[in-house]
């Protein structure tokens, strides 16, 4: 009877996931998540607010929309009760790292005194990453259809991006 308890132990252990393949996935995870935090983290931490944490319901959130957008890769807001940034970029090499960073570089073309961007630039990725109030994010990033590019998405909560409101 002891060998047959072995075997059936043996077997089952063969079917269990190991620590190692665990450890992966999460390292994978872990890496996908700080792709996406550390460089907005960063924006917020040069103006001395405090950092966004992950949320798995605004990460379910926008891998729901990202998939909206699979099949055209088009870049349209998801009209949500959330903040949010959106990324393209054609071929498929894109990484969240990437569209993050592009967002919090838009900082140069920001201008707290009279709270607008440069005249004929982008500044409203960096601001909702620096609103003060927004605490949560939660992001995807997806392989468009047809080989037409990688759509990334964050969302934010609370939102931010109110008209006339300074984002700090």
């Amino acid at each position: 009877m002891t060998p047959h308890y072995s075997i059936s132990l043996f077997f089952l252990l063969l079917l269990s996931p190991t620590n190692a393949q665990t450890k992966y996935t999460n390292a994978r995870n872990n890496n996908f998540i700080n792709q996406f935090l550390a460089p907005q983290n960063a924006a917020r931490s040069a103006l001395h607010l405090r950092p966004l944490v992950w949320d798995k319901r605004l990460e379910s959130y926008a891998k729901w929309y990202a998939n909206q957008r699979r099949g055209d890769c088009a870049l349209m807001h998801s009209e949500g009760p959330y903040g949010e940034n959106i990324f393209w970029g054609g071929g498929g090499g894109w990484m969240p790292v990437q569209a993050a960073a592009a967002w919090a570089s838009e900082r140069r073309w920001y201008n707290y005194r009279y709270n607008s961007c440069a005249g004929g630039q982008q500044c409203g990725h960096y601001t909702q990453i620096v609103w003060r109030e927004t605490r949560r994010i939660g992001c995807a990033r997806v392989a468009c259809n047809g080989g037409k590019g990688i759509f990334m998405t964050c969302n934010y909560d609370p939102p931010g991006n109110y008209i006339g409101e300074r984002p700090y």
